[in-house]
């Protein structure tokens, strides 16, 4: 109410969305008033001006939890990341692959890294390779998202998922209801 008021009328839509009309600003200011609400201005840019008469703190309030509620229901990509170097044991490639598997199947980004040391820097092909080798090994559950670039002593590769992240949440708690459904009449037999 300190504010100077610039608007002789502003058009009033009352508590419940009703169209109350267009009123002076002091008439309105009045109606708030009596009805222990705030006058609050929605659309400033009308002619004349758009007003509500709603109890601001919880509109704001609302607005907040839905705010809230919208980012509790989006799902982050999350970038994972593997480390090998250019001779890598067969064994030790297949937990790494493994572990890419795992990854892609939960929705989320891998960044492979090939580190090279010492002679390594020479050839910088084997990593080329190896990195190949495992965009392919991946293929059904992935795409190659950024291809093998050098970066120094490092060579860079990062793998995206076919499926999104909820998707793939909503995949593994379909998985996770149905084992659970089974699993009492296991113990039961």
């Amino acid at each position: 109410m300190n504010e100077r008021i610039r608007v002789p009328e502003v058009r009033l839509v009352g508590p419940n969305g009703e169209q109350v009309g267009i009123v002076s600003i002091h008439d309105a200011l009045k109606l708030a008033q009596e009805a222990d609400l705030d006058l609050v201005e929605v659309a400033a840019t009308a002619r004349p001006p758009v007003c509500k008469l709603m109890d601001y703190g919880k509109f704001k309030y609302e607005s907040a939890m839905k705010a809230r509620e919208a980012r509790k229901n989006q799902a982050h990509t999350i970038i994972k990341e593997i480390k090998l170097r250019p001779k890598i044991d067969p064994h030790d490639y297949e937990t790494k692959k493994g572990h890419v598997v795992r990854f892609l199947k939960a929705g989320d980004k891998v960044k492979v890294t090939i580190m090279f040391r010492g002679r390594e820097q020479s050839r910088p092909e084997l990593g080329f390779r190896l990195l190949q080798r495992l965009a392919d090994d991946v293929q059904e559950l992935g795409f190659v998202e950024s291809h093998a670039k050098q970066d120094g002593r490092n060579m860079i590769m990062v793998i995206g998922p076919h499926k999104k992240k909820a998707e793939a949440k909503a995949e593994k708690a379909a998985a996770k209801a149905q084992r659970g459904g089974e699993e009492p009449s296991e113990q039961e037999a």
